[in-house]
């Protein structure tokens, strides 16, 4: 079946389906392998609220996908977070199309800073590398403790904890200058609107 998604910049209209994506982060924080960080429905609202997230939405409104963005380290650092695709439309792309206005938001807002990631899932990295990340060692990352922080909600923040930041089991992934320029600017407001096969 044929789904049209409306990818946007989330603004206080879409405040109602934070319950939801919470929800939904808090899911996919208890599965293995995805090392996602649970979230507050305050901090979702406030990003949102900031326009700093993009949400996905599909047929009669429904919530489809949705990714924050937050700044580190005096803004120069950049990353592109929450990435979630609601279960009945997974495995359709929709996680790329999300990442792609996510990144095109980033670069946009904080058009000096670095874009990087965290992921152990493999799914996000294929995403990642196809739009130009590649993988970093976690010394060349912020060293923002605010953002480590995030981490603690994280099942594996022990083993960072225990290297002492070097190293954990995910993946860390900053994005190429040459390729970000590619984006730079180029995020609106207005909305995109993609088609996606979803059973």
């Amino acid at each position: 079946m044929i789904q049209n998604i409306e990818i946007s910049i989330a603004s206080k209209a879409h405040l109602s389906y934070v319950p939801e994506i919470e929800q939904a982060l808090y899911q996919a924080s208890l599965q293995k392998g995805t090392g996602i960080a649970v979230r507050s429905s305050e901090y979702l609202s406030k990003k949102i609220e900031e326009g700093k997230a993009v949400i996905a939405l599909g047929n009669d409104g429904i919530w489809a996908g949705f990714c924050y963005i937050e700044s580190w380290g005096h803004n120069k650092f950049v990353a592109n977070s929450g990435l979630i695709v609601a279960s009945l439309f997974r495995g359709a792309g929709l996680a790329s199309e999300i990442k792609k206005r996510a990144l095109e938001l980033s670069a946009r807002l904080f058009p000096g800073a670095q874009l990087f990631g965290l992921t152990t899932s493999l799914a996000v990295m294929k995403i990642n590398s196809g739009l130009g990340y590649k993988p970093v060692t976690f010394s060349q990352l912020t060293d923002d403790n605010e953002f480590w922080k995030g981490c603690q909600t994280c099942p594996y923040y022990d083993i960072l904890v225990r290297t002492k930041r070097d190293d954990c089991l995910c993946t860390a992934m900053i994005m190429d200058p040459a390729e970000k320029q590619k984006v730079n600017g180029e995020a609106k407001n207005k909305a995109i609107k993609v088609n996606i096969n979803h059973t």
